[in-house]
This record gives C-alpha cells, sequence and structure tokens, in this order.
C-alpha cells in the first residue's frame, strides 16, 4: 500500500453551536458545545487513514492537557505518530469554532505548538518521507517549512499536495509551480489568482492561470456545487451531491483527505474527485470535524442510498 505523508497542522477543536453571534458586550446562551480532534493537516490525515491509507504525520503538540489526547486519536485510526513530537512550555494548537443553525461556520485558530514545526523536523522525517507517494500540505504551520517541505518533494521525485488555507495573499510563485496539486476553494483561488472568482465559470478561469504557471493540476472545491479540474487531463466539473448538511465545519478537509487516498491507489484524478466530493456531502450530514467523517463501511452505504 502507497504511503501518505501529512505535514501540517492539528488543533483541538472547541465546537459552539449558536443561535446567532453574540453583538459586542452582550452575552448570550449557546444551545450546546462539543470538544474534538480538528486542525487541516490531522482532519485530512484521520479522513484519509478512515478510508484505509497508511498515512505518516508530521505535527506538533504542546505541553498540555490536550496532546495525549491528540496523539491517542491519531493512533486510534492507526496514524504514524513517529514524527508528532511535543513542545515543552508551548499550549497545542486550538480552534474555537461557531457553527450557527443554518450550518454555516466561523473559526478562529491559535497555532500554539503547530508554529515551532521547522524544515528540521522534516529533515528528520527525510527517510521516511522519501518512502512516500505523495505529502500533503497546508498552511496552519510556518511558510518556510511549507516551503521546505515542496522543495524536499520535488527534489526527492514525490507528489506533493498544497491545500492553500487558511487564505493567504503573495505565496511564492516558484514554489506554486513545483506543486502537483493546489486543491483552494474558490476564496483561496481568487486570493492566489488575484482574479475575482464569483462563479464557476469564473473559478476555471482563474484556474487556467495558475496551470499556465507552472502548476501540474488545479482542483477547485466548490462547496454544494462540486469540484472543477484544470490541469494536464483538461478541464471538467464533478457536480455535488445533493444532501441535508447539519455541519460544514471539516468538509473540505474531507474532500482532500479522500481525494488522496483514493487517488494514491491508481492516479485516477476524476474517479478520486468523485469520490471526495461523495464523501465531503456525507461528512456535513453529521456535527463536528473528525466525528463527522465516515469510515469504509459508513461511506459504501452512502454511496448505496444515493
Amino acid at each position: 500500500m502507497s504511503k501518505i505523508a501529512v505535514i501540517g497542522s492539528n488543533m483541538v477543536d472547541l465546537i459552539t453551536y449558536i443561535d446567532r453571534m453574540p453583538a459586542q458586550g452582550e452575552t448570550l446562551e449557546a444551545p450546546g458545545f462539543a470538544l474534538g480532534c480538528g486542525g487541516k493537516g490531522a482532519n485530512q490525515a484521520v479522513a484519509a487513514a478512515k478510508l484505509g491509507a497508511q498515512v505518516l504525520m508530521v505535527s506538533k503538540v504542546g505541553d498540555d492537557m490536550f496532546a495525549d489526547n491528540t496523539l491517542a486519536n491519531f493512533q486510534r485510526f492507526g496514524i504514524d505518530t513517529r514524527y508528532v513530537q511535543r513542545v515543552p512550555g508551548v499550549s497545542s494548537g486550538v480552534a474555537p469554532i461557531f457553527v450557527s443553525p443554518d450550518s454555516h461556520n466561523s473559526i478562529l485558530i491559535v497555532k500554539g505548538a503547530n508554529a515551532h514545526l521547522s524544515p528540521a523536523d522534516i529533515d528528520a522525517a527525510a527517510a521516511d518521507l522519501r518512502e512516500c507517494t505523495l505529502i500533503v500540505l497546508q498552511l496552519e504551520i510556518n511558510l518556510d517549512t511549507v516551503y521546505y517541505a515542496i522543495e524536499f518533494a520535488h527534489r526527492h521525485g514525490i507528489a506533493v499536495l498544497l491545500n492553500p488555507a487558511p487564505a493567504l495573499a503573495g505565496l511564492s510563485g516558484t514554489h506554486l509551480a513545483q506543486l502537483d496539486f493546489l486543491i483552494p476553494n474558490e476564496s483561496e483561488l481568487a486570493l492566489i489568482s488575484g482574479q475575482v472568482v464569483d462563479s464557476p465559470e469564473a473559478a476555471q478561469r482563474a484556474a487556467r492561470t495558475l496551470v499556465a504557471n507552472g502548476i501540474r493540476h488545479v482542483i477547485v472545491t466548490l462547496g454544494e456545487h462540486g469540484a472543477l479540474y484544470v490541469g494536464e487531463e483538461g478541464e471538467f466539473r464533478v457536480p455535488g451531491r445533493k444532501v441535508v448538511a447539519r455541519d460544514t465545519t471539516g468538509a473540505g478537509d474531507a474532500f482532500i483527505g479522500c481525494f488522496i487516498q483514493h487517488w494514491s491507489r491508481d492516479g485516477a484524478i476524476r474517479q478520486a474527485m468523485e469520490q471526495a466530493v461523495a464523501y465531503s456531502a456525507c461528512s456535513v450530514m453529521a456535527l463536528g470535524t473528525q466525528t463527522s467523517y465516515p469510515d469504509r463501511q459508513a461511506f459504501a452505504r452512502f454511496q448505496q442510498q444515493q
């Protein structure tokens, strides 16, 4: 089985379900709260592992009550945690999340130990990273570490995927051109391309400019409208699945986790996208982030019902 390396963040999700956001100085009672494991890197790793992928995680946890739980959560899904290191005297990353009745969410992130993941950690894991088929990255860790990982993958002929989230302006064109896969949502695509992205057609035009600048495959997630591909295999759209959404938190990470698991098996991009669109739709039907991600059996049942 091909191994996937996820170099990225882990967070503790502090999820509050709200009727509305309070005004300045106002205190409101909220109807519900949940605590879970999250972070974009961890979410993508767990989604892939739940679907059967062999995953190596490179990350940092803090020196607090959340670290043991985070490590145990990775290990529960069979994720290799040899390179998930503790940082003394530093908090773990946390993400307060506010979910409205219409299932939309607002998120704050505190990087904590994630800010200590450095190029030296990639060097420490180099022997095992060279055995991987794919390296997956996001932007919840330091940008110099992301760039170093892209250079490492490019130098060693390992496919590399960047999910440019949270959105960040001014990304290095040199490093973007070394990517095999870039998977942004519409707002992230607009920031990276410098173009207005207000429709699938506009997303297609913006993605073309990135491919022209050297990225092999650009996949744009379109929420309930599915996903768009522009790249070496042409241009096409995968339509969304109609479901009743309860919580959209982590849906983009669900898409990527499913995509990398399927692509790493056989390299079929369209089929991996079709599975990923379905998997992310399935995830929004349940509450939470990683807790909403179905395993292989639950996902198969969802597919049959659809």
